[in-house]
């Protein structure tokens, strides 16, 4: 077959390569181009398309532009605005390039026709051929998605595999460099293999992509929503001019290698940090693990504060903060000088027992004024589960860790002084037992390895002062009792609260209330009338209180009338706080048989109580009323049964408890009244009763009585004794081996009491009976 040759327009083509029976637009904006289209228009409308080898060429040679092209015709031009031109072309046959110049305004080529061999007779290898290539394009058009049932259904129909070849090749959405290869091959079986090889390969590439897409699409789908989030807030953060280049972890590892901390602290913290960098993908985790590491870098591991040795000056804080409480105060001074000999931060743990309002929680904060440390209070009032002495375990949700831990994260250092307040008020329940969790924090010996569930590393409380208090020793089990040293701060009397009112509470009320001592004075009678009529404490909280009530009503009598100064004194005192609220019960005026006056401690103090006794004609039953509990109404039995045992001793006939019954009765019967110290005063009375003797009215007493007729110890002395001098008593009576507490009271209470000791109660008796 000759050869045919045309010289035609031609245009190199950037990143498109255009096949036979492809109806293709494209945009040209090179001069050169646009020249060549209008002369294919103003001639027979053909023009030859070859790619160029590099799309970044702008004025390509032969050697820059393939070989084999396209001969088109071209159907359409449109002009764009800057100077582009749109066409749409349609691809005929294969040209090869023999020559092309550049003389006229736009490529000139000498192409080559290559035509495909003329159609031979069809075969069964044509059949084949057919039919693997349509099997393999329909599953190409399936994977790729993006033809048209009209498209596929069109070259389905195709008989001819020539034509079925150049068609696909046109309709193919393959790369440029790929159709190429298609377009080079002018022998028609090497262009069908080629052709199989691309589709087949596209399939795979597809399917890969498709399984590597589900992969994806499985690990994004549950984390998209935190992605989007994290990458927002790192696009805001470089908005807000923040360094984002160190990572948290990063600086959690920096603050880690400058901790002052045990080898096994800082190696347990690399070990979190680890598992937080592995968490990034978990926010739930590495919330949990933040916490944590965050927690562990704020604890004082090896921090310490220098405490004050200076005695003179713990002493005058502890003067200016307190009147009083010498004992205290000089047992405060004493563990001090300890120390400061030592130079060891242990130390013993100091439980200070007494009455509410005594001062103990602010004895603690004077004491850590004094040493010049951080202080914490920590209230165990109510504190019923274990886990807010030790901590929760990490595996719960919202754990943390215990109160001891938290304290010291508070303080800052790892010797603080830290105040157990109201350890009395401690409960247990079914979460555990809280004194037992205590055990370790206040045992000196297990301290320094104190072990918090959440912190996971041992936390050293061996240099810690800790300081409890509590009202009573009662709810206090014995092991925990026995790892504190007690000290007991007892009642204030009337002169220690005249002296507190005067330097402590009145200023403090003054200041409070926006007066000065110019604007409001009050006697010192008036505030002796307010300790003894308008309280009944063993502290001084209510007496601050109606100081407080005195300063409010004089804030608004000064702004409503003319006055500019308000003294207050015992006769206009009712003004103020209006009618007396406690009246002592004041010793009875004459003797009288049947009635003993009793010494009782309470909560808020001392007290006396009146115990009367009658007898009547009877069967011989015995009566307890006044709301007694277990302790006296066994008291009351031991009596009776003393008094029986000595009836012949004082003339009490045999069948004298036959025939009539006994009636013990303590008046107040809404309060509830116990204790081991009623004994000897319920026999005093009964026998009294039974005898027909008087009793002593300006005498009271207090004791525990035995079958026997033994007189017991008993404790609260110092407020029984105020009570007895408030009630305008003369004599008490007190258990011999009580003499010892006796002899440590001040004068201030003792004077104007006569206080015998008794050892058994033919002694009480001599001194009570008339």
């Amino acid at each position: 077959m000759a050869e045919q040759r045309l010289n035609l327009p031609m245009v190199p083509l950037r990143g498109l390569t255009i096949m036979p029976e492809m109806i293709v637009h494209f945009d040209v904006s090179r001069e050169s181009s646009i020249a060549a289209v209008q002369e294919a228009m103003a001639e027979e409308q053909k023009i030859f398309l070859v790619s160029q080898k590099s799309i970044e060429t702008e004025k390509p040679t032969q050697e820059d532009v393939f070989e084999i092209g396209t001969i088109a015709t071209v159907k359409q031009i449109m002009k764009l605005p800057k100077q582009i031109m749109r066409v749409l072309v349609e691809g005929e046959v294969r040209g090869r390039l023999i020559n092309m110049s550049d003389d006229a305004p736009y490529l000139q080529a000498e192409v080559e026709i290559i035509e495909d061999d003329e159609a031979m007779p069809e075969t069964l290898d044509d059949q084949a051929m057919l039919r693997g290539l349509k099997d393999i394009f329909v599953e190409y058009a399936a994977k790729n998605g993006k033809f048209s049932k009209e498209s596929i259904g069109g070259i389905l129909e195709i008989q001819d595999v020539k034509k079925l070849v150049d068609e696909i090749a046109a309709n193919v959405p393959l790369p440029y460099m790929e159709l190429q290869d298609i377009l080079n091959q002018t022998e028609f079986e090497q262009r069908y293999e080629t052709l199989c090889f691309k589709l087949v390969n596209e399939i795979q590439i597809i399917a890969i992509k498709d399984e590597i897409r589900a992969k994806v699409k499985e690990r994004v789908d549950k984390h998209q929503r935190e992605y989007i989030l994290r990458e927002q807030l790192k696009l805001i953060r470089e908005e807000l001019g923040e360094d984002s280049t160190i990572s948290d972890a990063e600086e959690f590892e920096s603050a880690t290698k400058k901790l002052n901390a045990p080898k096994e602290v800082k190696e347990k913290l690399f070990k979190e940090i680890k598992r937080f960098k592995s968490s990034m993908n978990s926010p739930a985790e590495i919330g949990v693990i933040r916490t944590y590491i965050e927690t562990l870098l704020e604890m004082p591991w090896n921090k310490t504060v220098k405490e004050n040795t200076d005695l003179a000056y713990a002493e005058k804080i502890l003067d200016t903060d307190h009147y009083g409480l010498e004992q205290v105060k000089e047992r405060v001074l004493e563990f001090l000088a300890v120390r400061t000999l030592t130079k060891k931060g242990e130390s013993p743990i100091l439980c200070l027992v007494g009455p509410p309002g005594t001062g103990k929680t602010s004895i603690a904060r004077s004491l850590a004024r004094a040493l010049q440390k951080p202080y914490v209070r920590i209230s165990l009032g109510g504190v019923r589960d274990e886990a807010e002495i030790r901590g929760h375990r990490r595996t719960y949700v919202g754990a943390m860790p215990g109160r001891i831990a938290n304290g010291l994260k508070t303080a800052g250092v790892k010797n603080p002084v830290m105040l157990l307040d109201e350890i009395d008020k401690v409960s247990s329940d079914y979460k555990g037992d809280t004194f037992s969790a205590l055990l370790e924090v206040l045992d000196s010996e297990q301290n320094s390895k104190f072990q918090d569930h959440y912190m996971e590393v041992p936390l050293d409380l061996s240099e810690v002062l800790f300081i409890a208090t509590a009202n009573s020793l009662q709810t206090i089990p014995r092991p925990l009792l026995d790892r504190m040293e007690i000290i007991e701060i007892s009642s204030y009397t009337e002169n220690e609260k005249l002296h507190i009112a005067e330097e402590h509470l009145i200023p403090k009320q003054l200041e409070k209330h926006g007066l000065t001592s110019d604007t409001l004075s009050i006697s010192k009678r008036a505030i002796w009338k307010i300790a003894e009529n308008y309280t009944k404490e063993a502290g001084v909280r209510q007496m601050e209180r109606e100081i407080g009530n005195i300063c409010r009503k004089t804030a608004k009598e000064i702004l409503t009338t003319d006055k500019k100064k308000i003294s207050v004194t015992e006769k206009n005192l009712h003004k103020y706080l209006g009618k007396e609220k406690y009246k002592y019960q004041m010793a009875n005026p004459v003797d009288e048989v049947g009635i003993v006056r009793g010494l009782a401690w309470t909560s808020v103090g001392g007290d006396t109580l009146q115990i009367e006794v009658n007898v009547m004609p009877g069967k011989g039953e015995i009566a307890l009323t006044g709301q007694l509990g277990d302790v006296m109404k066994e008291s009351a039995g031991a009596g009776i049964s003393y008094i029986r045992s000595v009836s012949e001793k004082y003339e009490i006939a045999a069948d004298f408890f036959e025939k009539h019954d006994i009636h013990v009765h303590i008046p107040e019967g809404a309060v509830p009244k116990d204790g081991p110290s009623a004994g000897i005063t319920m026999a005093t009375a009964i026998l009294s009763a039974i005898t027909a003797r008087k009793v002593r009215a300006d005498l009271a007493m207090t004791g525990e009585i035995t079958l026997r007729g033994r007189v017991l110890p008993i404790g609260g002395l110092k407020e029984k004794l105020l009570a007895a001098k408030n009630a305008g008593i003369k004599t008490v009576l007190v258990p011999k081996e009580n003499q010892v507490d006796v002899e440590e009271l001040s004068s201030e209470i003792t004077k104007g009491l006569e206080i015998i000791p008794v050892e058994s109660m033919d002694e009480v008796l001599k001194e009570a009976l008339v």
